[in-house]
């Protein structure tokens, strides 16, 4: 019997039961599609490249007041950023950054409003959209208090993606340094060495990066240790959708329409993926069995009925003909006497 009903079930039911791997990546997947996750994407996407040049200016603009005087660094900063992209959108942004810190001085008021404006709303769909794939219900606060707190949230994002870059390009000047330091540098697998460690730098920047991203922007803030595990893979599924996208592009960009359009219609498509893979690894995190919250539902109230039953007792009928009974016997009973 229990053969027959194993038959019976269906392959994927088998898989998830033999693999908890897969039966987490299934919940996880319907928890993302419950929980509008591609809704979510596109929304990010358009934010994403509507305040990509604006949020560049005000992010450079900072970056040169305080880096003044220190070029060197700020074209690492910069290098950071490029090379974080899939090489067929390398060119794009370098150009991007190119006018950015050549108009970061001249950034005015409406800059200033225009940035604040896209990036808000960058900010505040992204936040919804993890606040959503934790399945979160929080209070609802007033307009200001919530735009102030996305503010914070973006200004926070943006010093921790300064941060990681920054690592990276130190990162990489440090080990060549010590590479001259101990005359290595002219042997081809100290350089080896010298990128591999560099990588293993970079995922751990990023995965610094994703934990805060999918812990601490939700509405409600959730403990770092959940959301490790789900920084790990972020940081090591960004790196191959680089690579992925990559290829795409080279094969978008090969004809003459394709070199023209191919970058802007990359940025999309990338934009679109990251957003939805960051999603999905929220919704991956929150689906976890240490995550799950089990809510014990109170028993239902009793309710008391009485259980009257009720009798017919006997009938006229039945009175008279006991009563004629008893006389009768009585009245034999005398003539015997």
């Amino acid at each position: 019997m229990t053969e027959q009903k194993a038959d019976d079930e269906g392959f994927l039911p088998r898989m998830r039961r033999r693999y908890p791997w897969l039966d987490h990546v299934v919940r996880a997947n319907d928890a993302f599609s419950e929980r509008h996750g591609n809704h979510y994407a596109a929304a990010i996407t358009y934010f994403s490249v509507l305040s990509l040049f604006p949020l560049l200016m005000v992010a450079f603009s900072v970056a040169g007041f305080v880096l003044a005087g220190n070029a060197t660094l700020m074209n690492e900063l910069r290098e950071g950023i490029v090379t974080s992209a899939p090489e067929g959108l390398q060119g794009l942004l370098e150009q991007i950054l190119n006018a950015v810190t050549e108009s970061r001085a001249g950034l005015g008021v409406i800059g200033l409003l225009m940035a604040l404006y896209s990036g808000l709303g960058w900010m505040g769909n992204l936040r919804d959209a993890l606040t959503a794939q934790w399945a979160q219900q929080p209070a609802k606060t007033p307009f200001l208090s919530t735009k102030i707190k996305d503010l914070l949230a973006l200004a926070g994002l943006g010093a921790a993606l300064v941060v990681s870059f920054g690592l990276t390009a130190v990162g990489g000047q440090a080990g060549a340094w010590l590479l001259g330091l101990v005359g290595l540098e002219g042997y081809v697998w100290a350089q080896y060495v010298l990128r591999a460690a560099t990588i293993v730098l970079s995922l751990a920047a990023n995965v610094l990066v994703f934990t805060w991203v999918i812990s601490q922007l939700p509405r409600d803030k959730v403990n770092p240790r959940s959301a490790v595990k789900g920084a790990v893979l972020a940081a090591i599924g960004f790196e191959l959708l680089k690579n992925v996208g990559s290829y795409y592009l080279a094969s978008v960009t090969s004809s003459p329409s394709g070199a023209l359009f191919g970058p802007i219609i990359g940025l999309l498509v990338f934009a679109n993926l990251v957003s939805r893979f960051l999603l999905f690894i929220t919704a991956w995190t929150a689906t976890a069995r240490e995550n799950q919250v089990r809510v014990v539902e109170p028993p239902p109230p009793t309710v008391v009925r009485p259980n009257v039953t009720v009798r017919k007792g006997a009938g006229m009928g039945a009175a008279a003909g006991a009563f004629g009974i008893g006389a009768l016997l009585g009245w034999l009973g005398r003539r015997r006497s």
